[in-house]
C-alpha cells in the first residue's frame, strides 16, 4: 500500500521525481519554494565570501596571517552563540521577522567590512557577521521544520542540494574576481555577498508567511510516520534545554558527529600536501566530489533516514563511514602517486557519504528529542554542535591527529565510530521515554 505525503502524491512516486520536479513541489508548498530560492541566493553570497575573504583581508586590509587567524578564530567562537540566541528569541517572537533581521544585520556588517581597514575595527564586525550567520542558519531550519512538518527530512535534502549548488556558483563567480586580482575586484565580491542579503531579506523572505509549529511524527516499525498530537504526548518535565541532561548529552555527542566537515575541508588537503605523494592539484577535486555527490544523492539518502528508527541507524552508518574514511587517509601514505591519488579520492567520496547521513540524522533527532512546547530553544542549543566543531575541529586535526601520523587517523576513526554507538543508544532511550505507551513497542523496536 502506498502512503500519502500530504501533497496528494504517493511517497513512492515522489521519491522517483528528479530534483527540478521536487523543487517545483517541495514539502511546505509556496513558503518552501520561496525559502529555497532565498537559500540559493544566500549560499551564493556565502560562496563569494568563503572564496575571497581571506585574500581580501590579506591584500586589501593588509592583515598578517596571524591576525587573520585570530580574527577568524574569534569570529568562529562568536558564531557559537548564534544558534542558542536565535532559538531563545524564536521561542518568543515570530521566526520570519527574526530571519529578516539576521539577513539585514549581515548586510550592515559586510558593508562595514568594506570601510574598516584595521584589525581592531574588523574584529567585532566580522564576529557579529558570524554570529548573524549561525543565527540565520538555525532560523532557516526552524522555519523548515515548522513549514514541512513530518516531511522535514525531505525538505532538508532539497535545501542541502540547493545550498551546495548556490555555494558552488558563488565560488565560481569569485574565481573570476580573484583572477582579476585587484582591490576593486575583491571589494566587488564582498559587496556581492552583502547585496545577496538585500535580495534574500527584502524580496524573498518578506513574501513568505509565518509558519506554524506542527506535531512531531513518531515512526512505525516500517519507518512510516504517524502524527501524534501534542496534547496526547506524555508530559516532559524539563522545558529548559540547559537543564535537560538527556538533551545536552545528545548535543555533546553530536559535536564529533560533525567532524566530517573539518576532515573534508582541512584534513584531506593538508594530508595530501604534507604526507602523501599525490599531486597538489588534486585538492580541488575533493570539493567537486563533495558538491556533486550531495546534489545528486542527498534526496535519495534522506528518504532512507526519516523517522526515529532510521535516523538512529544513520548515526551508526555515519560512524562506520568515518572509520573507513580515516582508514583510507592512513593508508594514503603507503604507495606511489597513483595509489595515493586513488585512495584520497575514495576518502573524499566516503566522507561525503558520511556527511549525507549526518545532515539528515542530526537535525531529525534534534527535532524528535525536543519537547514540542520548547522546540525552538532546544533546536537553538542543538545548533551549537556544528559551530563548536568548526572552531575545535581544525585544531584537533592539525594539532593531534595529523601530528600522530597514520595512527592518529585510525584512532580518530575508531573514536568517532565508538561514539556513534553511544549516541544511538542514548537517542533510543530518550525516544522510548518520549513515545506514547501504546506505540512504544513498534515505534522504537531495536534495529536488527
Amino acid at each position: 500500500m502506498r502512503r500519502g505525503n500530504g501533497s496528494g502524491e504517493p511517497e513512492t512516486r515522489q521519491g522517483r521525481q528528479g530534483l527540478p520536479a521536487r523543487l517545483r513541489n517541495p514539502p511546505g508548498g509556496r513558503n518552501a519554494r520561496v525559502m529555497l530560492l532565498a537559500l540559493a541566493l544566500d549560499r551564493t553570497g556565502s560562496g563569494l565570501w568563503a572564496a575571497s575573504s581571506v585574500l581580501y583581508l590579506t591584500f586589501v586590509t593588509q592583515l598578517s596571517a596571524q591576525q587573520i587567524g585570530v580574527l577568524l578564530g574569534v569570529a568562529g567562537v562568536a558564531g557559537i552563540a548564534g544558534s542558542p540566541l536565535a532559538g531563545r528569541l524564536a521561542g518568543r517572537f515570530p521566526v520570519r521577522p527574526l530571519l529578516i533581521g539576521c539577513h539585514l544585520l549581515r548586510l550592515v556588517t559586510l558593508v562595514l567590512v568594506l570601510v574598516c581597514d584595521g584589525f581592531e575595527t574588523l574584529l567585532p564586525v566580522i564576529a557579529v557577521t558570524y554570529l548573524g550567520d549561525r543565527a540565520a542558519k538555525m532560523l532557516e531550519m526552524l522555519f523548515a521544520t515548522r513549514t514541512a512538518g513530518e516531511q522535514r527530512a525531505a525538505y532538508q535534502a532539497l535545501s542541502r542540494s540547493v545550498a551546495n549548488g548556490g555555494y558552488a556558483l558563488g565560488a565560481g563567480i569569485a574565481a573570476i574576481g580573484l583572477a582579476v586580482g585587484t582591490s576593486d575586484a575583491y571589494r566587488a565580491l564582498i559587496l556581492g555577498d552583502a547585496l545577496s542579503f538585500v535580495v534574500v531579506a527584502a524580496a524573498l523572505v518578506w513574501r513568505t508567511s509565518e509558519p506554524r509549529d506542527k506535531a512531531v511524527g513518531v515512526a512505525r516499525s516500517d519507518g512510516s510516520a504517524a502524527g501524534v498530537p501534542a496534547g496526547k504526548r506524555p508530559p516532559v518535565r524539563r522545558t529548559n534545554p540547559w537543564r535537560d541532561r538527556g538533551y545536552l548529552t545528545f548535543v555533546l555527542l553530536d559535536i564529533p558527529m560533525n567532524l566530517d566537515d573539518s576532515v573534508l575541508n582541512v584534513g584531506l588537503p593538508l594530508w595530501l600536501v604534507n604526507r602523501t605523494s599525490a599531486p597538489h592539484a588534486l585538492a580541488p577535486a575533493f570539493l567537486i566530489i563533495n558538491t556533486v555527490t550531495v546534489v545528486v544523492l542527498q534526496i535519495s539518502v534522506s528518504a532512507r533516514a526519516e523517522g526515529p528508527r532510521r535516523a538512529t541507524r544513520a548515526v551508526l552508518l555515519y560512524g562506520a563511514m568515518m572509520f573507513v574514511c580515516c582508514a583510507f587517509l592512513a593508508a594514503a601514505t603507503r604507495g606511489g602517486t597513483w595509489v595515493a591519488t586513488a585512495v584520497l579520492l575514495a576518502a573524499a567520496l566516503v566522507v561525503t557519504l558520511a556527511e549525507l547521513m549526518r545532515s539528515v540524522s542530526s537535525w531529525e533527532l534534534a527535532v524528535l528529542l525536543a519537547p514540542q512546547d520548547a522546540r525552538a530553544a532546544y533546536l537553538g542549543v542543538a545548533g551549537m554542535s556544528q559551530s563548536i566543531q568548526k572552531s575545535a575541529g581544525p585544531p584537533l586535526l592539525t594539532g593531534a591527529v595529523m601530528a600522530a601520523g597514520p595512527a592518529g587517523w585510525l584512532v580518530l576513526g575508531a573514536l568517532v565510530a565508538g561514539l556513534s554507538v553511544v549516541q544511538r543508544r542514548a537517542c533510543t532511550r530518550r525516544l522510548r521515554a518520549l513515545a506514547p505507551p501504546a506505540r512504544q513497542p513498534t515505534a522504537l523496536a531495536p534495529t536488527p
